[in-house]
């Protein structure tokens, strides 16, 4: 999304919700017969939580709404738009979950629509409330929020998944008002390739093939990466490449600062990152020239999908390393593949 001097976006708020359960470096170590100290130095998972019988995606999502609607005074009757992002697996398949958590929260007033694109959707949803926001006189008021429960489809015994073994449960929302004065959103890039797109699934879960109870026994209700060494080549070759040029992408629709000139890498303060093994998280960090202090780790909660957008923002205020004015990247990619960058000019800058 391209802001201009009429209209801009901001974020008027976010919310957050994490189930009580969780699993420990230990118990991972445990169940996959790895040393705990590579499941935490390696894999980066201190800890994630994980849901229970009455953690629900949709309601988890409902809950971190509700939790982003405390920390404003704007009603939800004013939302105009719900984009839903609870993901795919949820209380129930062929189901528009948007519709009830739009109602469970009171945004009456609102319609809604389930969006999808892996861990790159809160970015995804974010450009497109923008850019409505900005072509619609009408739309005034959107919230993107979901649930997030995949963490049912990690098996700690297949060593072809470890890096999707951080992946937890929770749930995460955005409210975003048109001219609102604070946290104003700029510009957002995103790339395809489909190349991966049936690299990393669920073998038996849908209409190629039904989650019988013998596929279920045979493992393939779980994820597994089907062409381990053609994906590793390929997402080794490109990943890094197309996260940076989301990033520069983002940053040139951005607009002009105050000089006249655009927004580059130097002008960045905070990375808001998806949960990503250390040495990536690292490496983006270098190539970004920021510095750990300008970052959070999720490592003590785990991947919540497209919500560790809201998580960053979180754990970025609570620990004191997102500051008013910070210019913050949030950069995501969602298997598929899909990667994504947006960039938000925090507090009143």
């Amino acid at each position: 999304m391209t802001t201009n001097q009429a209209t801009t976006v901001g974020i008027a708020a976010i919310g957050t919700y994490s189930p009580e359960g969780y699993l420990t470096a230990a118990d991972i170590a445990e169940a996959s017969g790895l040393p705990e100290w590579i499941v935490r130095e390696k894999l980066g998972i201190e800890k994630k939580h994980v849901g229970g019988s009455d953690d629900h995606p949709n309601e988890m999502g409902i809950k971190a709404a509700l939790d982003c609607l405390a920390q404003t005074d704007i009603p939800p009757e004013e939302i105009d738009v719900v984009f839903c992002t609870t993901e795919e697996w949820r209380e129930y398949f062929l189901w528009t979950s948007g519709a009830h958590l739009a109602y469970e929260i009171g945004a009456t007033n609102a319609w809604v629509m389930d969006v999808h694109a892996r861990c790159a959707t809160t970015v995804g949803a974010m450009k497109m409330a923008g850019d409505m926001m900005i072509a619609d006189p009408e739309i005034n008021t959107v919230l993107i929020a979901g649930g997030y429960r995949i963490s049912d489809f990690i098996n700690f015994e297949n060593r072809r998944t470890t890096f999707l073994w951080n992946i937890g449960s929770g749930g995460g929302a955005m409210l975003l008002r048109k001219n609102w004065p604070r946290n104003q959103v700029l510009g957002s890039h995103l790339i395809a390739d489909g190349m991966m797109s049936k690299h990393v699934i669920v073998p038996a879960s849908g209409t190629v093939k039904f989650p019988t109870p013998e596929a279920i026994a045979n493992a393939e209700f779980y994820f597994d990466l089907v062409e381990p060494e053609v994906m590793k080549e390929r997402l080794n070759d490109v990943s890094m490449a197309n996260w940076l040029k989301c990033v520069d992408e983002a940053l040139r629709k951005s607009g002009a600062k105050a000089d006249g000139n655009l927004y580059t890498r130097a002008d960045l303060d905070f990375l808001n990152m998806v949960l990503i093994k250390p040495s990536g998280h690292r490496d983006m960090l270098d190539r970004l020239g920021l510095n750990e202090e300008q970052s959070v780790y999720l490592g003590h909660l785990g991947h919540t999908g497209e919500q560790d957008a809201m998580f960053g923002i979180r754990e970025g205020l609570a620990q004191g390393r997102l500051k008013n004015g910070d210019l913050m990247a949030i950069v995501a990619a969602g298997i598929g593949y899909v990667w994504a960058a947006g960039i938000v000019r925090w507090g009143a800058g």
